[in-house]
C-alpha cells in the first residue's frame, strides 16, 4: 500500500474507502470497505464485466469481450487520486482505481486504460497534452416520473425560471445556497474548479475547471459529476447531464480546450516567432476527419443527437475559425505561448476518459499523419451541411469501421465500446415515445 495513501487515511481519520473504477458510461463502480481492510489488502477484485454494462443496468455481450467464465481483475488504487468525499456523515476517503489482468497488463476496455494509452502515444513522441473542460448541466426540479418533462427548480424568490437568463448574476445567486455547498465540497476534494457562469438555458450552469493533464481532468471531471448530484439532492432539486433535457432549451455540452507542450514545456502548436506551427494545423486536421469518426463517443447516446442539431446552436460539423462558436472547432483568442484549440461537439454527457482520449487521438492522427485543415471559418457554421453522423447508430457503424482509431484507442477498446452502445441502441428502440403515441396512434 502506498504510503501517500496510508498517510492521508490516518491524517484524516478515515472510517470507509469508496473504491470506484469508471466504467464505459462513467458510472461509478466499486466496493465500499472498511479502512483496515483497504490498508491490508494490495488491491481488490471485481467482475471484468462490470466494465460492460450499459446505462441502462444490462449487459453488453461480454463473454466476448472479458470470457464465458466471467473472470475476475485486478483493481489497483492510485494513490494520486485519494479524496475526501466531503457530503459523507463520518469521514470518507474516495480513491479511483486501475484495472489490470493478473499479470499486470491494463485491461484494454477500461476507459482510464485508454485514455493512458493515448498519453503513452503523445508521452513517447516527446509531446504532453494540457487540457480544460467547461462542464454545462441544468439544475432541474424534482421529477420522480419519467413520462413527465423536466423544469427549472424554484429559486429563492420562489419562481422558477421562465426566461433565458444568459449569464445573469441574479439568476446564478438565486441558486446561493446550492452553490456554496458545491462550492465547499470541490475545495474539499480539490478539484481545481474555477469560474461559474449561468448558461442560456432556464437552469442551465456552467463551471470551467484549471487546466491541467489529461487524466487529472479527467479524474476531476468524474467526481465533479458526483459532487454536483449529491448537493442537488441536498437542495431538493435535482441536476442533469443529459445533453439535451428540455424541449425548448439548449443543449449541454463539455468542452474541451487542449494545447500540446514539449519536454521543455514549450508549446508545440506555435513556432519560435509566435506564428501557428504546421504541427498545430495538422492537429485540427486530425479532428476534422476523424471526429466524425469518434462521434458515439463525443454523443454517446439516443439523447445526444437532439443537441447535434441545426436547431440548438451546437455543432453539426468539423469546421474551424478563430474565436468562432458557431464551428465544433474553435481557436479561441491567446498569444502564442498559451495557444490552444477548443473541441465543441462533446455533450456533457460523456464519460470524460473516453472523449479526452478520443479527442487526443483525433489530433494525434491529424499530426502524424501531416494532415493539411482546411481553411478557417469566418461566418457562421450552422448553415452548413452536417458533417457528424445524424443518429447513434450510423455513428456506432462509424466508429466500427475506423481502423486508424481503433489502433490508437485500443483493439480491444473499439468493439467493446460499440457493443456497449448497439445493446443501449437496442433497449432504446423497443420502447414507443409519447410523440409516437400523440401523433400516429389514430392519424395513420
Amino acid at each position: 500500500m502506498p504510503e501517500q495513501l496510508r498517510n492521508f487515511l490516518t491524517q484524516h481519520q478515515i472510517h470507509e474507502v469508496e473504491c470506484v473504477i469508471p466504467d464505459m458510461t462513467g458510472v461509478a463502480r466499486g466496493k465500499i470497505v472498511p479502512r483496515n481492510l483497504f490498508l491490508n489488502e494490495d488491491d481488490m477484485k471485481m467482475s471484468k464485466a462490470v466494465l460492460m454494462i450499459t446505462v441502462n443496468g444490462e449487459f453488453a455481450d461480454y463473454e466476448r469481450f472479458v470470457g464465458p467464465s466471467d473472470p475476475d481483475m485486478v483493481c489497483v488504487p492510485d494513490a494520486a487520486t485519494v479524496r475526501l468525499v466531503p457530503w459523507a456523515i463520518e469521514p470518507v476517503a474516495v480513491v479511483i482505481h486501475d484495472c489490470q489482468d493478473f499479470d499486470g497488463r491494463p485491461v484494454g476496455i477500461s476507459p482510464r486504460a485508454v485514455l493512458r494509452r493515448v498519453l503513452k502515444l503523445y508521452e513517447a513522441k516527446g509531446w504532453r497534452p494540457v487540457v480544460a473542460p467547461e462542464m454545462e448541466f441544468y439544475l432541474i426540479a424534482q421529477n420522480n416520473n419519467p413520462h413527465e418533462p423536466l423544469r427549472p427548480p424554484t429559486g429563492r424568490a420562489g419562481r422558477r425560471e421562465v426566461g433565458r437568463q444568459s449569464f445573469s448574476i441574479d439568476a446564478v445567486n438565486e441558486f446561493d445556497p446550492f452553490f456554496q455547498d458545491l462550492s465547499n465540497f470541490c475545495d474539499a476534494a480539490e478539484l481545481g474548479v474555477e469560474t461559474l457562469i449561468h448558461e442560456v438555458g432556464a437552469g442551465q450552469m456552467e463551471i470551467n475547471f484549471s487546466h491541467g493533464d489529461a487524466l487529472d481532468l479527467a479524474d476531476r471531471v468524474f467526481l465533479f459529476k458526483r459532487a454536483v448530484r449529491e448537493t442537488a439532492f441536498r437542495h431538493n432539486i435535482f441536476a442533469t447531464f443529459m445533453a439535451k433535457p428540455m424541449e425548448d432549451e439548449p443543449g449541454s455540452a463539455m468542452h474541451i480546450h487542449q494545447s500540446i507542450v514539449d519536454a521543455g514545456g514549450q508549446n508545440i502548436f506555435s513556432n519560435a516567432d509566435g506564428s501557428a506551427s504546421e504541427l498545430f494545423f495538422s492537429y485540427i486536421a486530425g479532428l476534422q476527419k476523424y471526429m466524425p469518426k469518434a462521434t458515439a463517443i463525443f454523443a454517446p447516446y439516443v439523447n445526444s443527437y437532439r443537441r447535434l442539431s441545426r436547431f440548438t446552436a451546437a455543432p453539426i460539423n468539423v469546421r474551424w475559425g478563430y474565436d468562432n462558436r458557431t464551428c465544433g472547432i474553435r481557436v479561441p483568442n491567446s498569444g502564442p505561448e498559451a495557444r490552444r484549440l477548443e473541441n465543441r461537439v462533446p455533450g456533457v454527457d460523456v464519460n470524460p476518459y473516453l472523449a479526452m482520449a478520443a479527442t487526443l487521438a483525433c489530433g494525434y492522427l491529424g499530426m502524424v499523419e501531416g494532415l493539411l485543415a482546411s481553411p478557417p471559418m469566418s461566418d457562421s457554421a450552422y448553415d452548413l451541411d452536417y458533417e457528424l453522423p445524424r443518429n447513434l447508430g450510423d455513428a456506432v457503424e462509424a466508429l466500427a469501421e475506423c481502423a486508424e482509431l481503433a489502433e490508437v484507442l485500443g483493439s480491444d477498446f473499439v468493439p467493446a465500446f460499440c457493443s456497449v452502445k448497439e445493446k443501449e441502441y437496442e433497449t432504446f428502440s423497443r420502447g414507443i415515445t409519447a410523440w409516437e403515441r400523440e401523433h400516429l396512434q389514430l392519424h395513420v
